[in-house]
């Protein structure tokens, strides 16, 4: 625990303007992001008396081992650095929202030539029109059901598309009238975008004005006895009529607002938004926090606003924001808001009618959310903790192992050897952790190699990082590690969309030359590319408690050797046979063996299997990526687009395989020379066909004459 004397600023080193700061700790991590309107003013209170402190305060300044601030000239710009620096560094010590589930959006793609109306979750794109978020996906598509009769938009994919486009046959909603089917050319690209942004108007809650001039026109139609007509009309207003109310009407003026409300204890806090457009909520979301830090109702609120709007633009921040108090800096909050809306934005906390009452309801979601995310938690903890307790007993550990780390190693028989690492934090997945390796320093089937391989990387990097930082002592050589035969120190592969991630290695970034160590360095260098002091969570900055590997005995082994051979002795090694579902200890010849009905024994298995799990995914993708590969892959200059180029002209590979260069140079921006170069890459895929006279395009027979195909 650390001295916050020790690291405090002399005095007058602190500017008395606004700005943003950091405390890191001994690791060079960044555990907190603040800002203030006076840094002098605002930092001078974390270095009181400890016994003055929150507890939380008090934590965290303990932790830290150095603070230091960037002076802005507005406090709306603080606020928008604290913004970014919480989003990049991810402090443990900041409050940070995160969302239960992802919540489904309703959304028209206006940034393609055909618009599509889709339900999209995740990350928002440029140029779509999202309406949401909802509840559950099945309310998006039974609204869009009801509208298709009087919008009809695309909704199908891509692919679904393109194939009606080019067999000239729509799709069954082209049939029974619930699409206009641009895809056969039913209606030009500018009607449908016409549709398509009618669509948006009546779902941005400019309804009344489209329902009226539906009804004119039913009007007219009976009046000239088109009576099919009319009942067509008749039939397409009641369907937008019971869209409509499933939307009941909240606020009468026809507001945009989102509300927000917060319910809180001394521990947690739960976060509820509605979304307001036209008067009727449109959305609704929620969250639930550790307050990791010391703050108020005022301060969640901002917190809230940061998350909500950091990163939206224009008609997605509305016109007014209400909430249950307002943040320490609520000017500077509004203004930030406009910026980013583009006009102005209120910032309020409602006094009377309609809002009061709304906000009302909105606190009443939010305290039923806190009590039942409450009551879940309870279960979960109390069941986490027994688990790791009794883990903790039977490898004989001093205490609880918080993080646990589980390697796999998979391959198909031999071939595409991969390995997965999973990290368990307090009984829970942090699949933001994950890693995964190409074993590529032997061939073939060796999965005690490979797993020695694999824990030595992952703890190399932690030995480097503790170099990195001055952790490792001084005057203690570094642990070496002859190659094994055949280790060569190519890079390993890392990363999966939504788990981990790769970086290509900068230029120079690995040493040249040096021992053995060196070159399996230049390999763990490739894996774990990173800038020095940024302050972003390491990759294999953490060691955990426990290191769990797929297997029995050899495994367990080659785990422990690893780590003996780095001088690693604090981290403790254990094995999960899937056969009997025993639990190795290093040099022990008998297995540990824990109940069937032991929570510690349910959560190894859960973390074995979803090493397991993540290594068979990866596996299966370098297996399918292989299948997969073409000819085409090994031509010099051939991009993909130009790939799909060649394709979509001969219809398959099959038909390109049998052109000509003349017929390949047809292709829109396909030369000669690329041409050729396809044709002599067909050729050597198939060694067994018949020779291709490049300069020709001719197939050689096999008696010496020749032929065109």
């Amino acid at each position: 625990m650390a001295d916050p004397s020790s690291y405090r600023p002399k005095p007058g080193q602190i500017p008395d303007s606004p700005g943003v700061y950091r405390f890191r700790d001994d690791h060079r991590r960044v555990i907190y992001v603040g800002k203030a309107k006076s840094l002098r003013q605002r930092l001078a209170n974390y270095f009181q008396d400890l016994a003055g402190l929150h507890p939380r305060t008090r934590t965290m300044v303990t932790t830290a081992a150095s603070v230091e601030w960037t002076v802005v000239s507005t406090e709306v710009e603080a606020l928008q650095l604290e913004y970014s620096w919480i989003k990049e560094y991810d402090p443990r010590f900041n409050v940070k929202y995160r969302d239960d589930k992802s919540y489904p959006f309703l959304a028209v793609t206006l940034n393609e030539e055909f618009p599509r109306v889709q339900v999209m979750r995740g990350a928002k794109k440029k140029g779509v029109r999202y309406f949401g978020p909802y509840g559950h996906a099945w309310a998006i598509r039974e609204t869009v059901d009801l509208m298709l009769r009087v919008f009809p938009v695309r909704t199908c994919s891509a692919g679904v598309f393109k194939n009606a486009e080019r067999t000239g046959r729509p799709c069954l909603l082209g049939y029974i009238g619930k699409c206009s089917a641009p895809c056969v050319g039913r209606v030009t690209p500018e009607e449908h975008r016409e549709l398509a942004e009618e669509f948006c108007d009546f779902m941005a809650g400019r309804t009344g004005t489209y329902i009226r001039r539906l009804e004119q026109r039913m009007t007219d139609a009976a009046e000239e006895m088109e009576y099919e007509k009319a009942a067509r009309l008749r039939d397409d207003i009641g369907a937008l009529r019971r869209a409509m109310e499933k939307n009941a009407v909240v606020l009468a003026d026809a507001t945009d607002a989102d509300l927000i409300a917060v319910a809180e204890d001394e521990l947690e806090a739960a976060v509820q938004i509605f979304h307001v457009r036209g008067g009727r909520v449109r959305g609704q979301r929620g969250w639930v926090t550790d307050k990791v830090e010391a703050v108020e109702t005022a301060g969640l609120v901002e917190h809230a606003l940061q998350q909500l709007y950091g990163e939206e633009r224009g008609d997605a921040v509305p016109k007014e924001v209400l909430v249950p108090a307002l943040p320490e800096d609520a000017e500077a909050v509004g203004q930030w808001l406009s910026e980013r809306r583009g006009s102005h934005v209120s910032l309020r906390i409602p006094q009377r009618g309609d809002k009061k009452d709304l906000m009302a309801t909105v606190g009443r979601n939010a305290q039923q959310s806190l009590v039942l995310h409450k009551t879940k938690r309870a279960s979960d903890l109390t069941t986490r903790s027994r688990a790791l307790e009794e883990i903790a007993e039977a490898l004989g550990l001093d205490s609880a192992p918080l993080r646990i780390e589980c390697f796999d190693i998979s391959h198909l028989q031999g071939d595409d050897v991969v390995a997965s690492m999973v990290v368990f934090e307090d009984g829970l997945a942090r699949k933001g952790e994950y890693r995964r390796f190409q074993i590529k320093t032997f061939e073939g089937q060796d999965d005690v190699r490979s797993m020695h391989e694999v824990i030595g990387r992952r703890f190399r990097r932690y030995l480097q990082e503790k170099e990195r930082t001055g952790e490792w002592p001084e005057g203690q050589d570094r642990p070496e590690e002859p190659l094994e035969p055949g280790e060569s120190g190519e890079p390993g592969e890392l990363g999966e969309p939504g788990e981990s991630s790769a970086e290509p290695a900068e230029p120079g970034e690995s040493p040249a030359g040096g021992g053995p160590l060196d070159r399996l360095e230049q390999l763990d260098r490739l894996e774990q590319p990173g800038r020095e002091d940024d302050g972003r969570p390491k990759r294999f900055a953490y060691p955990p408690q426990l290191v769990v590997v797929d297997g029995g005995q050899p495994q367990v082994a080659a785990a422990k050797r690893a780590l003996d051979e780095l001088g690693i002795d604090d981290v403790a090694v254990c094995g999960l046979a899937k056969r009997l579902e025993e639990v190795w200890v290093p040099d022990e010849s008998d297995p540990v063996v824990l109940p069937r009905s032991s929570e510690g024994l349910y959560l190894l298995q859960r973390v074995r299997d979803e090493a397991h799990r993540f290594a068979i995914t990866y596996q299966r993708a370098k297996r399918a990526k292989r299948v997969r590969s073409s000819p085409l892959d090994d031509v010099p200059g051939l991009g993909e687009s130009r790939k799909q180029s060649l394709i979509k002209h001969f219809g398959s590979v099959k038909k390109l395989r049998q052109a000509t260069i003349d017929q390949i140079c047809e292709v829109p921006g396909v030369g000669r020379k690329t041409a050729e170069s396809v044709v002599v890459a067909f050729a050597k895929a198939a060694p067994a066909a018949p020779a291709v006279n490049t300069a020709t395009g001719e197939i050689m027979e096999d008696n010496g004459g020749s032929t065109h195909d």
